[in-house]
């Protein structure tokens, strides 16, 4: 039933992809939907690939596992996207770019900050996918138990379908279908629960046990884990939700397609309010498995938010509900995974494949199917690092990447658009420095692994890089771009006028990179 459930989503996935390609046609279809997504339709879409695999599976399991402490993830996740609307999302839609490495190459007008923002955001992103094929992998094997890796390929595969066919525009419409699905399938199996709770008189029962393990439970992350320091582990974490969804490539990309910068704005409170009621769900998930599926708690405990219906209504009634959870699984692993093989397939092309399409066929070369290529290549890279990497915790993974991006672009953007003084090499360094430091955490924990009883601030500092990382990368650029004056870009005044002028008044927005 579930993998009956599952195909009905890559169905409806592929069709209504497939819808998208009728009517993209151009290359600013691909790339931002020619600028003319709506608020409502394109917070559901920004919703759809924003709940990716640490959302849907990752949250429950880790607050299944750690408490309360947890409720973090929840709260950080949301507050990024209040960071994004009072610092850049207006003035990022007016920038008129296309991409990242764009709006880095028309503010500091150098291809050095261009190419760096271009590896960074194939990096950032290849991490961020990692957890998504983790995730699908796990779905396929607990609802049919085919090897882990039947799942993440059926994903890949369908990403690239719907990304080369329609691109941009085609995307919009799969993923605002699937975060309405993706809300659906949690909120449902919950509410069924606790009204049959309700009508039985069981509730009473379950919240004195629950009440009984309350002690053990009450035990934060970073001792659940032997490493000490959970104060700093936590506001570490919070300062990675926080400020990298900013930095966040997939995100920021979907802010291209509103139409001007006050519906970038109104686009970002519906996507409030849209991640606030999706964000009610997984810790419910989390106290019901503690009753139901404890055994998770030292095992598999992404699992929980699959393997909870069928606990509590064994037989017909907790197979129909597994399968509507498993539906919305494999749709939030969709829909994320699209965003970004979007972001990753703009960068791949404008900066690596077009030069070379242009030599290889002396100028006569389509751009839509550099595109096409470029999203193969984007999805392919990061399923052969996951085969190589094996499992991932998959809250932990994308945590990780949030705490790269809030170190690199969140300081290029925030101080890019409100600092004048801000100068081409102060960009630069504060790319590469703050890349570096987080990078290097992220190799010792993803592929090193650090042993779970590694104790003392140095592996709280490596579990938790955002809190010294991000301050670092913000005092390298002000530092190196007070030291350098000489560096600021010659058109900085007219950049400056183009970001924070609004749309009624006449300013030359073209950007024709592209």
């Amino acid at each position: 039933m579930s993998l009956t459930a599952i195909g009905l989503v890559i169905a409806a996935t592929i069709g209504i992809g497939l819808f998208g390609l009728r009517i993209s046609r151009t290359t600013s279809d691909f790339y931002v939907a020619s600028r003319a997504v709506s608020p409502r339709w394109n917070a559901s879409a920004i919703s759809g690939e924003y709940l990716s695999a640490a959302s849907f599976l990752g949250v429950a399991g880790l607050i299944l596992v750690n408490g309360a402490d947890m409720l973090w993830f929840s709260v950080g996740y949301t507050v990024g996207y209040l960071m994004l609307l009072v610092l850049i999302a207006a003035p990022l839609r007016r920038s008129g770019a296309y991409t990242l490495p764009d709006f880095a190459e028309t503010r500091f007008e150098s291809n050095v900050v261009r190419r760096t923002c271009s590896v960074l955001v194939v990096g950032i992103g290849t991490l961020y996918l990692l957890p998504q094929l983790q995730g699908a992998g796990l779905t396929v094997q607990t609802v049919t138990g085919a090897p882990t890796w039947v799942g993440a390929l059926m994903v890949a595969v369908i990403v690239v379908i719907n990304v080369a066919a329609g691109g941009m525009r085609s995307i919009t419409f799969v993923q605002a279908f699937q975060y309405w699905l993706k809300l659906t399938a949690l909120a449902t199996p919950i509410f069924v629960i606790l009204i049959l709770w309700g009508s039985s008189g069981q509730p009473g029962g379950v919240l004195d046990s629950l009440h009984g393990a309350g002690a053990e439970w009450a035990e934060p992350l970073s001792r659940a884990n032997g490493r000490e320091h959970p104060l700093y582990a936590t506001y570490s974490l919070l300062l990675a939700l926080c400020f990298g969804t900013m930095g966040l490539p997939h995100v920021l990309v979907r802010f291209y397609t509103n139409p001007d910068g006050r519906a970038a704005r109104r686009t970002t409170v519906v996507v409030l309010a849209l991640l606030g009621s999706f964000y009610v769900f997984p810790p419910l998930y989390a106290v019901l498995g503690r009753t139901f599926t404890p055994e998770l708690v030292e095992g598999a405990a992404d699992s929980v938010v699959l393997e909870l219906p069928g606990r509590v209504f064994p037989g017909t009634a907790g197979d129909l509900l597994g399968a509507l959870v498993a539906a919305g699984a494999f749709a939030a692993f969709l829909s994320t995974s699209s965003g970004l093989t979007v972001a990753i397939a703009g960068v791949i092309d404008q900066d690596l494949l077009r030069a070379r399409l242009r030599k290889l066929t002396g100028g006569d070369y389509v751009a839509v199917n550099s595109f096409r290529i470029a999203a193969l290549i984007a999805v392919i890279v990061p399923f052969i690092a996951w085969k190589l990497i094996g499992s991932l915790s998959l809250a932990d993974t994308v945590g990780l990447a949030f705490a790269v991006a809030a170190s690199t672009f969140c300081p290029m953007l925030v101080l890019g658009i409100w600092w004048r003084r801000m100068s081409t090499v102060g960009a630069a360094a504060g790319l590469i420095v703050g890349g570096a430091a987080t990078i290097t955490a992220v190799l010792v924990n993803v592929i090193a692994r650090p042993p779970e009883g590694w104790r003392g601030w140095g592996g709280a500092l490596i579990a938790q890089p955002a809190a010294w990382t991000m301050p670092l990368a913000f005092g390298t650029v002000i530092v190196a771009s007070l030291l350098t004056p000489h560096k600021i870009p010659a058109g900085t005044s007219r950049s400056m006028v183009r970001l924070h002028t609004p749309e009624a008044v006449d300013v030359d927005r073209s950007f024709n990179h592209l």
